[in-house]
């Protein structure tokens, strides 16, 4: 339960200011994990991509999809539910993997061309660093670290992500 609560943690600091506004169509799709303050789920994860897609009634079905333990560790994916809060301009969402628990999830920063996004929670205790490829070049990561430290998160937490440029989702084969 403490793991999606984490609202005692989150101390003196403010709550996370979500982006103003996500266009949830151009957002979905593919989204590479590039470093993390991880969830015990994800700690040994490699080459993890994030897939979002919109359903009918507005809900956005997430799967995570990694190797555990190495680049080529056993596939595991974890599938979920994220609930668009009304009023947040698509930018705050309650993801359920677990019922009755809806985990804090918050679009905290994105890239106008909505090639990276950073995810917080309010609790300060995991955040997520995505990114439409695989790869960045070191003065993007500089960049999206500052952003994570900015919201006041503890960046010696932060665990970059192997990426090995395994193939799509889809199967197709990764080019930049």
């Amino acid at each position: 339960m403490a793991l999606f609560s984490g609202v005692a943690a989150a101390g003196t600091l403010p709550p996370i200011r979500p982006v103003p506004h996500v266009d949830l169509p151009r957002f979905m799709g593919t989204w590479y994990m590039i470093a993390a303050i991880p969830t015990v789920f994800e700690r040994d994860a490699w080459n993890a991509v994030e897939t979002y897609t919109l359903q009918p009634d507005g809900n956005i079905l997430t799967t995570l999809r990694f190797n555990k333990g190495a680049a080529d560790g056993p596939l595991k994916q974890i599938h979920s539910t994220a609930y668009v809060h009304p009023g947040s301009g698509g930018a705050v969402w309650g993801v359920q993997v677990f019922w009755p628990i809806k985990a804090q999830y918050i679009v905290a920063w994105l890239k106008p061309d909505y090639s990276e996004m950073i995810v917080a929670r309010d609790a300060r205790d995991y955040t997520w660093v995505f990114a439409r490829t695989p790869t960045l070049t070191a003065a993007e990561w500089v960049s999206l670290r500052t952003q994570v430290a900015a919201m006041g998160y503890d960046t010696s937490r932060l665990r970059k992500i192997s990426q090995s440029r395994m193939p799509m989702p889809d199967g197709t084969p990764y080019s930049r």
